[in-house]
Parts: C-alpha cells; sequence; structure tokens
C-alpha cells in the first residue's frame, strides 16, 4: 500500500498533487506522448520508468523507455554544462525521433531537469506533448539506497550523497513536474502504478492491466 508523502513536503506542494491540471489531461488524451519521470539522485527514476514500460507492454500499447543518463555518458563535459544537457538534448531528438516514426505511441523518460527552461528544452527535443512527474523520496531513505549501490566506491558515495541534497533542493525550488508520487516505501510496481494513475493513463486498456 502506498503511503503519504511525509507532511512537510505535503504541505510545500500543495496543488502540485494533482492529476487533473490541464497538462496531464491533454497528455492522457495525446499520441503519441511522454512521460518524463525525474527526481533526486537516487529516487528511483530508472527503475519506475521500466516498470511503467513493462505495464505498458502487457496493455499492447507501444512504447520506449529512455534514460536520459546514457544519451549524456560522455567525457569529459563541455565548460557550462556539467552535467552534458546540450549533449542530452542532441542525442535525445535522434532516439525520440525514430521511435517515434517506428509508430511508437507513449515515451517514458527517467532523467533529470532542473529548472523551467531546461524542461521545454526536452519538451522541443521531443516535439511531442509531455508531462514531468517527480518522485519523492526522503533523504535518509535515499542515503540509504545509495549506500547499498556504491558500498566499494568510496569517492563516489560521497560524490552522490553530497549530490542527492543539493538537488533535492534544487528541485524543490524549480517545481517543473506537474505531480509527484511517494516513492520512498511502496515497492516499485505500486509506485509504477500510481503514477500511471496520475498521468490518466487508467482511462487506457492499462486499467485492465493493473486490476490484475
Amino acid at each position: 500500500m502506498l503511503r503519504p508523502v511525509n507532511m512537510e513536503r505535503a504541505v510545500r506542494y500543495g496543488e502540485l498533487m494533482r492529476p487533473t491540471a490541464p497538462e496531464v489531461t491533454a497528455f492522457s488524451q495525446s499520441s503519441p506522448s511522454a512521460l518524463l519521470i525525474t527526481g533526486t539522485v537516487g529516487a528511483g527514476k530508472t527503475s519506475v520508468a521500466e516498470v511503467v514500460g513493462d505495464r505498458l507492454n502487457e496493455a499492447e500499447i507501444s512504447n520506449a523507455v529512455i534514460d536520459l543518463d546514457w544519451l549524456r555518458r560522455t567525457w569529459p563535459s563541455p565548460q557550462g554544462d556539467p552535467f552534458n544537457v546540450a549533449m542530452t538534448l542532441r542525442n535525445l531528438r535522434s532516439v525520440a525521433g525514430n521511435y517515434l516514426d517506428s509508430g511508437t505511441e507513449r515515451l517514458v523518460l527517467a532523467g533529470v531537469v532542473e529548472n523551467a527552461a531546461q524542461r521545454e528544452r526536452f519538451r522541443e527535443a521531443l516535439n511531442v506533448p509531455m508531462v514531468v512527474c517527480r518522485l519523492l523520496v526522503d533523504l535518509p531513505v535515499i542515503h540509504a539506497r545509495l549506500a547499498s549501490r556504491r558500498e566499494n566506491a568510496e569517492t563516489a558515495l560521497r560524490w552522490h550523497l553530497n549530490r542527492a541534497g543539493e538537488l533535492d533542493a534544487i528541485l524543490d525550488a524549480a517545481r517543473v513536474e506537474d505531480f509527484c508520487v511517494n516513492a520512498g516505501a511502496a515497492s516499485l510496481p505500486e509506485v509504477a502504478a500510481e503514477v500511471i494513475r496520475l498521468v490518466g493513463w487508467r482511462n487506457t486498456p492499462l486499467s485492465e492491466v493493473l486490476s490484475k
């Protein structure tokens, strides 16, 4: 069973828990369209995106899951762009375009969107309606997840622990998401089901899959 977002965050986000927002309604009625799942380091973006893709497969809805981290995986980063956003967008245009040209109806992306301008750049690169879901996870849970993943890489763990708090604060301030989902204690299938429900996909054949 999904647990509620902690009360401090519920107060801060308030109206962001709004599955009937115009953007979400338009998205649920549009095909093709894109869902971008964001959150801080260790929030489970890629894992949830993969399960959402699995549910789309089960409902026989054509889809593609894109991990934005792989589209930016290059070194060195250009000056002024430490996370290779420009390269991510350049690759995304090509990859998403190929999927859409082949008839893909739903694009499910996992990655970080730090501000409104960046969100718009991603939407333009996709050239289809897009909504953003943020996964909320309390930092102690994030830290425990990261420690279990990187127990033998002290330098990398230290960087990710610092970045998790930094990025969480950036996302709190930016509020680029259309809705939030608590991803701290629930299972991956439960979180994915909540994402699908809030984005409005339960009116599609997915409702039969989710009710099983």
